[in-house]
């Protein structure tokens, strides 16, 4: 069996050491990563808790939570702050991470330390840990466990699996519906009447910074038009992506990008890079008046899922969410989930378990 050790995480700058060191061993998604979990940390992670485990003498999982108190008790927040400015960044793929050689009881063992192990100077009576936007595996290690809730419905999270349409040997636009292709081929053509298609890369940190700026003007207009605030509304969510791009966009694992027709801004996209996989965090669109024939979002993923086709990624992941066109140009799906951990004497605890089971 693991062992579970749970303590304060010390010094940053030794952890980011350790937190490297595993991840290169571990299969972690982008928001696993330092990258993402290391950015902001100090303004994330007021009260962190670093949740490790360790098999023969090495270490084999890490899991930073941040912990909250109301008149419940703690609550404990796995890869998230628990304040609402903060966490408008929406953490997705989220779970502890575990070397890909770890024992089978690592993964459980973490989530029940975290549950109820003992921290010198914490409650461990009725804590509750925040799970959110976990995929599968954490998913079900969560749910055989007594005290556990679902706190947000089940999203599906869309993705065009590259591997798959290699080993059918057919073309991305041909994988896709009948529809779909008249949507794309139709849009495409209304567009180059303006000039041709053309997918521009921010070449530095001030390009892509500026970039940013460009695409979370479009974003809000788009949203406040909706009667929505908009991701960009949020200060937080403004500073943690300009310092994430600082960090990430010279080392290859973020990209912004500028699609236009001619010298006809059409939209932008921010994507993650990570281990083969493109990931589609955010963009911004502009939207043609009085011509639904132009579809600048389909338009605009659909050059860059080609794009990283022809490049050789593993494929193009659209994150947690319904929407038409992640339906649309998608080839497969995975589930991510919002659950919650807790006692398993608590009575919303209780009557969930009556409902599943009545």
């Amino acid at each position: 069996m693991p062992h579970i050790i749970l303590s304060a995480p010390g010094d940053l700058a030794m952890l980011a050491t350790r937190w490297q060191a595993l991840e290169a061993c571990a299969g972690g998604s982008f928001f696993q990563s330092w990258t993402w979990v290391g950015c902001d940390i100090a303004a994330r992670y007021p009260d962190p808790v670093l949740v490790e485990a360790r098999e023969g003498g090495r270490t084999v999982g890490l899991a930073l939570c941040n912990v909250r108190r109301d008149w419940l008790g703690e609550r404990w927040w796995l890869g998230e702050s628990g304040a609402a400015g903060l966490d408008s960044l929406f953490v997705e793929h989220n779970g502890p991470l575990v070397a890909e050689d770890a024992g089978p009881g690592v993964l459980a063992g973490m989530l029940a330390a975290m549950a109820g192990g003992v921290v010198p100077g914490r409650r461990g009576f009725g804590r509750r840990v925040m799970l959110g936007g976990v995929a599968a595996e954490v998913a079900a290690s969560a749910w055989a466990m007594a005290g556990t809730l679902r706190v947000q419905p089940d999203r599906p999270s869309p993705y065009v699996d590259f591997t798959a349409l290699r080993a059918d040997g057919i073309s991305y636009l041909g994988s896709l519906s009948a529809n779909a292709r008249q949507q794309l081929r139709r849009s495409g053509r209304r567009y180059a009447a303006d000039g041709a298609l053309t997918l521009t890369r921010a070449g530095d940190v001030a390009e892509g910074l500026a970039f940013l700026e460009a695409l979370a003007g479009l974003h809000q207009a788009t949203w406040t038009g909706r009667g929505r605030p908009g991701a960009f509304a949020v200060p937080e969510f403004r500073r943690f992506h300009a310092e994430l791009i600082a960090r990430a966009l010279p080392r290859g694992e973020v990209e912004l990008v500028r699609v236009s027709a001619g010298d006809v801004v059409i939209g932008y996209l921010y994507n993650f890079l990570w281990r083969g996989w493109v990931l589609a965090y955010q963009s911004g669109f502009v939207y043609p008046a009085g011509d639904t024939h132009r579809k600048p979002g389909l338009t605009c993923h659909h050059l860059a899922i080609e794009d990283h086709l022809a490049a050789g990624a593993m494929g193009y992941d659209f994150l947690a969410g319904e929407a038409r066109y992640k339906s649309s140009l998608a080839n497969a799906s995975q589930v991510l989930s919002w659950l919650e951990l807790g006692p398993a004497w608590r009575p919303d605890v209780l009557l969930a378990r009556l409902r599943r089971t009545g």
